[in-house]
């Protein structure tokens, strides 16, 4: 619920520093410019688009909030779906602004177009980038029974030997998260190290709600996991088990 709060208050201060108090030193790239250049941008229209982009998006993330107060955990995904879009848009949009661009020389005008185009395809870049991560964040979780261990693929998997698998069992419910450490948290999924109440920190690869969830302890960690068939995830404990004894 934070996470949405925070984002939501985020842009919509943003949008306020940018369109209504006028602090154009806040964009990205027009904070850089020269003087003379600085001169050829048409800051009122560059700040009343920034501050449209930053309060569709505050909006669209209290939305989010609301959504998974209430339960909805998909909530995330369209909330940083609207988030990748709206600043490829953006970044579209404002290059009207920028009459370095369009000036009365061709080459010059040329050049400027070059520096857009480079900007948007960066831009552009970065989003697929992050949306390409949110994919995989999502993917559900596969193991692998091994002769010298469990392997667990994809996004912060590992290979855990038996000899150094202290404890497996299952748990009916995850341990309180407190905070993400480092990893992915897009709806259900989670990913990667959090910090938890009840255990202190624990590597996760589960899709909330999916029972059993299944518990490791390793001499250097804990992990849980689980599996979109709750019988495979029941068989796969029960050769852990069998493997530790």
């Amino acid at each position: 619920m934070w996470i949405y709060i925070i984002m939501a208050a985020t842009f919509i201060f943003l949008g306020l520093a940018v369109h209504v108090f006028k602090w154009y030193f806040l964009i990205a790239g027009y904070n850089t410019m020269p003087k003379e250049r600085k001169a050829n941008v048409d800051t009122a229209g560059l700040g009343r688009a920034m501050g449209i982009y930053s309060y569709a998006n505050g909006a669209v993330y209290l939305l989010g909030g609301i959504l998974h107060s209430l339960g909805i955990e998909w909530s995330m995904a369209p909330a940083v779906i609207f988030t990748m879009v709206s600043s490829l848009v953006l970044v579209i949009r404002i290059q009207k602004y920028d009459r370095n661009i369009y000036n009365d020389r061709s080459r010059g005008w040329r050049r400027g177009r070059r520096e857009g185009l480079v900007g948007i395809v960066i831009t552009v870049l970065s989003l697929i980038f992050v949306l390409v991560l949110m994919v995989i964040s999502m993917r559900p979780t596969r193991v692998g029974i091994l002769d010298e261990g469990l392997k667990i693929y994809g996004m912060y998997g590992d290979t855990y030997t038996w000899e150094e698998i202290e404890e497996a069992k299952t748990l009916e419910e995850l341990p309180t998260i407190k905070r993400r450490t480092n990893g992915a948290s897009v709806g259900p999924h989670l990913k990667g190290n959090f910090t938890t109440e009840e255990m202190g920190p624990v590597r996760l690869h589960v899709k909330k709600g999916n029972l059993p969830y299944i518990y490791i302890k390793t001499d250097k960690r804990v992990i849980i996991f689980n599996l979109d068939d709750s019988q495979e995830a029941l068989k796969v404990i029960e050769e852990i088990q069998a493997q530790i004894q």
